[in-house]
This record gives structure tokens, C-alpha cells and sequence, in this order.
């Protein structure tokens, strides 16, 4: 068994977790209001990863989290969870996972806009077919249109935020550390918002701590798996297997919520998948090559 085989294998175990582990939210934010459970996903994230520096030896805290892009990054998760729980809570788990998928295609777009970089004409179409895939699945000005799918897209636009700063994020920083304080940042930004919110706060229910419980469970597990997944094997034959995610949520949303998705989003769903898939395969073969250039490249560069 290639090395390339187990890191498929385990993205697809991860993605399969990620995909319980949003039902689990799902569940959650039927009774729980939105601010809420953001504070205590934020609070247990951040006592998880703590308790993993620990053991490690590494410090919960330094003066490298009040880096501009680490608390640039922050801000991106806490709207990136924010956009994407609100969205699972007013509408479908199929819809919102679908449009979540568009992150790899943002981030193309949201580079080389703002960082600079190069991108062709291949994943520039891709981007474009990704974005018809988004507007099949929310249809604007038809009945058909969920609001719900506009809070799934702001918190795609807030995630590639976070992603774009961890780019510029100095390496030095390690990432339990930024997950962390990602994590603890969703803390305070869930009390804020429950100042503001009309909806009153709720006493959790022995299920919803067992849904909680299980939410941190599979989000851990999956993140390490994903981790290792992404260590053990090359990125370009690794990087597509992360739609898997797609289809795990889809069964889930269909077994889990007896929700039906209709023609058009599924055609949606499926652009959405394609486009991304390919522009994660390119961009990894785009930074194999800069890594490791043809001889007769090398051989130029020399001259």
C-alpha cells in the first residue's frame, strides 16, 4: 500500500468526520441560539488544544498572537463559523456544504487579487464554473432562493480571509497555537454578539452536551487525520480527496434530515466539486514544479 493510498484514505476518513461533526452543529443550533453555541465551541476548541501544547511543551500563549495577521486570522474564523452555523441552523446541511466548498476557488481568486500571484487561464475557469455552481444552488429572484445559502457565502468570504492571513503568518508560530487562539477568539465574539441578539441564552440539555461532546470529537479526530493525510502524501494526489466532504454531507443531509436536494443543486454541487477538486490538483502541481524544476530549468537559472 502506497503512501499516497493511506493519506487518500485517511483525507476521506477526516472529510467523513467533518461531515458528522456539522450534522452534530446542525442539531445543536435547532435549539441553541447561534452566539451561544459559538461561545462553547470556542471555549472547549480552545481547552482541547491547549491541553494538546501541554503535552507537547509548547506555551498556550506569546506575543506572536498579536501579530495584524494572526488577528486578521481570527477574525476570519470567527466569521467563517459564524456565516457557516447560521447558515446550518436557518436552512439545509446539504446547501450550505456545498457552497462551503467554494473555499479552495476564493482563495484562488482572494491570492491573486491581493497577494500577487499568477494565476492562468485553467484555474481562472475553473473559479468562473465554480461560481455558476454557487448561483444554480441559490437562485436568486426564483422561489427556490434560501437567505440562509447568503450566510454560507459570507462565511466562505470570512474563511478565506482566515486563509489568506495564515499565509502570511510568520512559520515560526506554531499551528496548535493559532488553533487555539482561533478557537479562544470565538469566546468574547460570541458574548458580544449575544449582547446585541434578541434571543435569550438557553440552559444546554444532557443531549446537547453529548452533541457538543461529540461535535469536539469528531473535529479533533478529523483534524489530526487530515494532518497526517496531507504529511504523508503528495499534495497534488491528496488535495482532491477533500470533496469527498461534499458527498459525505450529502448522505448525512438526506439520512440524518430526510432533506431532499432538488436537480439544480446537485448539478450546483457537483460543478462546485469538479472546479474545486481541479484547482486544488492544479495549484499543488503548480508548487511541485516551483519546488522541484525541470534540469534543463536549473540549468538556465545557473547561466
Amino acid at each position: 500500500m502506497s503512501d499516497n493510498f493511506r493519506a487518500a484514505m485517511l483525507m476521506v476518513f477526516s472529510m467523513a468526520l467533518f461531515a458528522l461533526e456539522d450534522a452534530f452543529i446542525k442539531m445543536m443550533a435547532a435549539g441553541i441560539p447561534v452566539y451561544q453555541l459559538l461561545a462553547m465551541i470556542g471555549a472547549f476548541g480552545m481547552l482541547l488544544f491547549w491541553l494538546r501544547m501541554i503535552g507537547r511543551g509548547q506555551p498556550m500563549w506569546s506575543p506572536a498572537l498579536l501579530h495584524p495577521m494572526v488577528i486578521a486570522r481570527n477574525l476570519g474564523e470567527v466569521g467563517g463559523a459564524f456565516g457557516f452555523v447560521t447558515a446550518l441552523a436557518m436552512g439545509e446541511l446539504a446547501s450550505a456544504s456545498a457552497i462551503l466548498q467554494m473555499l479552495p476557488l476564493t482563495l484562488v481568486l482572494g491570492a491573486a487579487l491581493f497577494l500577487g500571484e499568477k494565476v492562468g487561464w485553467r484555474r481562472w475557469s475553473s473559479v468562473l464554473l465554480g461560481f455558476i455552481g454557487v448561483l444554480l444552488i441559490l437562485r436568486p429572484g426564483t422561489e427556490a432562493f434560501q437567505p440562509s445559502g447568503l450566510w454560507a457565502l459570507f462565511g466562505v468570504v470570512a474563511l478565506t480571509l482566515r486563509d489568506l492571513a495564515t499565509r502570511l503568518i510568520p512559520a515560526s508560530i506554531p499551528s496548535d497555537q493559532l488553533s487555539g487562539a482561533a478557537y479562544g477568539a470565538m469566546v468574547p465574539a460570541g458574548l458580544l454578539m449575544g449582547l446585541i441578539a434578541t434571543a435569550e441564552p438557553v440552559v444546554p440539555s444532557g443531549r446537547d452536551w453529548a452533541l457538543l461532546a461529540g461535535t469536539m470529537l469528531f473535529g479533533v479526530t478529523a483534524y489530526s487525520a487530515m494532518v497526517t493525510a496531507t504529511r504523508l502524501g503528495e499534495a497534488s494526489a491528496v488535495a482532491p480527496f477533500r470533496y469527498t466532504r461534499l458527498g459525505f454531507a450529502l448522505v448525512v443531509a438526506v439520512v440524518m434530515f430526510s432533506e431532499r436536494p432538488d436537480l439544480p443543486t446537485l448539478a450546483g454541487a457537483g460543478l462546485i466539486a469538479v472546479s474545486g477538486g481541479y484547482a486544488m490538483w492544479r495549484e499543488a502541481r503548480l508548487r511541485g514544479r516551483r519546488r522541484n524544476p525541470p534540469d534543463g530549468l536549473i540549468r538556465r537559472g545557473e547561466r
